[in-house]
């Protein structure tokens, strides 16, 4: 079965410009672009951003960059990214981002921004099975207040992350120790492995939820009979332990497996409401966003979109394929905002009252091409990630890039 960055792509493009300051370090592996913080304010002075989270249970706090405050349009914060995926922030604002495709982590802080080195970074470089849609795709932090993922033997001045990968036997869940303050990843420490993978429909988002556990999309992995095996980990959401256990109170005893029936979930994100929301590629009519049941079945293969069985949960919204190719998805109090690669546009769902209350808005309609992940910063701005340097795109001058902007 062709993938839908396949089915939805144009033919391969050579890359685009290289950024000649470099202000990165050197991983194992050189990223084909080199990552730059932007400087868009006009004035040259700088303001803070809002406050974050001081410090994780382990009393880490690592400061984010000082940038002008968000505007209605868009504003670069790092440029030259090479076919970056995910997103995630650190207790005091830093961020991390993933590149799928050198299969490194960037830090960026206060200081600037760095890529990430040390044993887990090499381990990242030599183990991870890049190529089609897999690679280095997800990463998440726990949550400071919760202490969940938090390892007694974490390292003193550490703090524990989570990634999703792509490996020559599956898809699988590590984690690592970051040291931010000598920019290094500790070795890597399998968490959840046995994740079907191929070179399409390999998921990768991964969140932790209010509850404190790890919440995991995958794919079907081209093999769509999947999704309705309860004993396959393939075309599910999966809600585990920090250590991979099947977290307690699941919908089928003793299985990692929250939902079903999901043929490429790659967006995930809690509504304050307590609503799992989800992002879903359809195949060739329809693509969605899902409320997320415990033991819900959403359908696939038997069904794309709405109906099909009494027992298969509808979709809250669809979208023709042209427009979307879903990826990432943020949550704010009176919308949801999802990423939308071959739509190349940012997509608003008002919310309210527990579900969607309007018809869906399209923002940034072709403004910065393929967007991959969308995000709500510290500062209360959509941070969002470009993909159009994997190959499917058309990069511009400065791609990929990380860009912020004020929720429309």
């Amino acid at each position: 079965m062709a993938g839908e960055e396949q089915r939805r792509a144009g033919a391969r493009r050579a890359a685009g410009v290289v950024v000649a300051l470099v202000l990165a370090g050197c991983g194992a592996q050189q990223p084909e672009r080199v990552p730059t913080v932007a400087d868009a304010t006009p004035s040259g002075t700088r303001s803070s951003t809002a406050p974050a989270p001081e410090s994780s249970s382990s009393g880490v706090s690592v400061p984010g960059p000082a940038l002008p405050a968000a505007t209605d349009s868009p504003q670069d914060v790092l440029t030259g990214l090479t076919t970056p995926w995910d997103l995630a922030f650190l207790p005091g604002g830093a961020a991390l981002v993933t590149l799928r495709d050198p299969a490194q982590v960037l830090l960026l802080r206060d200081s600037g921004v760095v890529t990430l080195t040390g044993p887990g970074a090499d381990e990242l470089v030599s183990g991870t099975a890049t190529g089609g849609e897999g690679g280095l795709l997800g990463i998440a932090v726990p949550p400071g207040d919760a202490g969940a993922g938090e390892p007694s033997d974490l390292p003193a001045g550490s703090l524990p992350v989570y990634l999703y990968r792509t490996t020559a036997d599956g898809n699988e869940v590590v984690r690592t120790a970051l040291d931010p303050d000598a920019g290094t990843l500790g070795p890597l420490v399998p968490v959840l492995t046995g994740i079907p993978a191929e070179g399409t429909h390999n998921g990768g988002r991964i969140v932790f939820g209010p509850d404190g556990h790890l919440h995991v999309a995958t794919g079907d992995a081209q093999t769509s009979g999947a999704s309705q095996d309860p004993g396959s980990l393939a075309g599910k959401i999966l809600r585990v332990t920090a250590d991979g256990e099947p977290a307690p109170g699941n919908p089928f005893p003793g299985s990692p497996v929250l939902s079903l029936g999901h043929r490429n979930v790659q967006g995930l994100a809690w509504h304050e409401d307590g609503t799992l929301v989800a992002s879903e590629f359809g195949q060739n009519r329809l693509d969605e966003l899902n409320a997320i049941r415990p033991g819900g079945n959403y359908g696939w293969p038997e069904v794309e979109g709405s109906g099909g069985a009494p027992d298969f949960v509808d979709p809250l919204v669809t979208w023709t394929t042209d427009v979307a190719s879903p990826s990432g998805i943020a949550v704010t109090a009176d919308a949801v905002y999802v990423a939308a690669l071959r739509g190349a546009r940012l997509w608003e769902v008002p919310w309210a009252d527990g579900g969607v209350a309007g018809e869906p808005v399209a923002h940034l309609v072709g403004e910065l091409g393929r967007l991959r992940h969308v995000a709500v910063g510290p500062d209360g701005a959509l941070w969002v990630l470009t993909n159009n340097t994997d190959g499917r795109g058309e990069p511009r001058e400065g791609d990929d890039r990380l860009v912020r902007l004020l929720p429309p």
